[in-house]
């Protein structure tokens, strides 16, 4: 194996398992803090054993155990020979050796994938805590939750990376000093995070539906892991009517994967899917959950209006099909409801397509104006859509070349250079 195939092995297996990972020392040492160092640590250690001795058979399991050892080490080094040491490290040496890929037998997790008090649902909630504050609950979340790098979880959240990473080293020290238990949290205390713990399932799927950065327009590994925190979710809380207005979201925007991408992972634009590529299962799912947020709740919510919208779209047979009226509503509602320059964004996207572009165009000016997308790619990238429907032909060039230059994925790059060839 070379250096190259071994390190995009451990990057793999991190992206998929490092919330669970981080869990499940976090159950064995209860500290937080002390977990997702200790994972960090046997990331570090994978980098330089995988590409030297090959992958091991259950990659995850070697990484907790490394994890677990270092933890047994540190109590060592603390001098806390405890209970807790003495049982972690009798079940450790019943495990086997960590070298040439063998299997790890003590490292084969017992965690159960759709078990309600799971530990990443944990996890979640310990990095929702009370203590923190919201912009902390959001990068803490999204980096030992989501898996995000810091660069990632800064695009995600529109601010500086410095300033996420300060944001994560600070909330680790909080959540330390409080003490804060290892548990799913008990039932009068869970409504009290649920909007932070929604909004974190939501930017998790956010970067995973369309990746910040990299060479793949989807991250199936976070979308699908955020559609899962939502079903465990609604398990875990059946009469919040928001909680399944986030799912059928999720459900109905994944519908769509299929047809999102062309066979070389290119991007295919709403108005060239194939929509028999559409998963009808999903959409099913989606539609049902929608009727869940509204059969429970008095009117829905921030992510009940998304999902009615998503819905406008899976219902419609093309584009020009699309109740845009409709949707140009909804966006309105959510306006009102949840203002963001993002929605007002997409609002305008909206009302060009039920009332054309230059109905359009004074949204997107004003946005401008603000200055809160000036790091952002899309609004550049709709205005010179709109621009281009106008025939204005060199502000489109000029708007279209921005957005090339902020876009961080390489796959929407690949869009707006081919938008900007079709200009001449």
């Amino acid at each position: 194996m070379t250096e190259h195939t071994g390190r995009e092995a451990v990057a793999a297996v991190w992206r998929i398992e490092s919330a669970r990972i981080v869990g499940a020392l976090a159950r064995y040492t209860g500290d937080f803090a002390m977990a997702e160092d200790l994972a960090q640590e046997a990331l570090a250690e994978a980098l330089v054993t995988w590409p030297r001795d090959g992958v091991p058979r259950q990659p995850a399991g070697w990484l907790l155990t490394v994890g677990r050892r270092r933890a047994i080490d540190a109590f060592r080094r603390r001098a806390a020979l405890d209970d807790r040491y003495a049982a972690m490290a009798a079940d450790l040496e019943e495990g086997g050796s960590l070298t040439g890929g063998e299997p790890v037998p003590t490292a084969q997790v017992l965690w159960d994938p759709d078990q309600i008090d799971d530990d990443v649902l944990a996890l979640m909630f310990i990095s929702c805590h009370p203590v923190l504050s919201r912009e902390a609950q959001l990068a803490l979340t999204l980096r030992v939750v989501g898996g995000l790098t810091s660069d990632e979880i800064a695009k995600a959240c529109l601010v500086p990376t410095a300033t996420v990473q300060a944001r994560i080293t600070r909330a680790k020290k909080t959540l330390g000093a409080a003490k804060v238990a290892f548990e799913v949290p008990p039932t009068a205390e869970r409504k009290a995070r649920l909007g932070s713990v929604l909004g974190v399932i939501y930017l998790i799927f956010t970067e995973g539906s369309s990746a910040s950065a990299g060479d793949d327009l989807i991250r199936f590994d976070l979308a699908g892991e955020a559609r899962r925190l939502a079903r465990v979710l609604a398990q875990l809380m059946p009469t919040e009517p928001e909680v399944y207005g986030l799912l059928a979201l999720l459900e109905l925007t994944c519908a769509r994967f299929p047809a999102r991408t062309g066979p070389d992972g290119e991007p295919v634009l709403l108005e060239q899917q194939d929509r028999r590529r559409w998963d009808r299962s999903a959409i099913v799912r989606g539609r049902a959950a929608l009727v869940k947020a509204g059969a429970v709740g008095r009117g829905l919510g921030a992510y009940g209006l998304q999902a009615s919208i998503a819905e406008c779209h899976a219902v419609a047979s093309s584009v020009e099909q699309t109740n845009w009226d409709r949707v140009v509503l909804l966006y309105e509602a959510l306006g009102r409801l949840a203002p963001s320059p993002v929605v007002e964004l997409n609002r305008a996207v909206a009302v060009s397509m039920a009332s054309g572009p230059a109905a359009a165009l004074p949204i997107i000016d004003e946005l401008a104006a603000a200055g809160e997308l000036a790091t952002s790619h899309l609004l550049p990238s709709v205005r010179g859509e709109l621009l281009t429907r106008l025939g204005r032909t060199d502000e489109a060039r000029t708007e279209l070349t921005e957005a090339h230059h902020r876009c961080g994925n390489e796959r929407e790059r690949a869009v707006l250079a081919r938008k900007l060839d079709a200009l001449g």
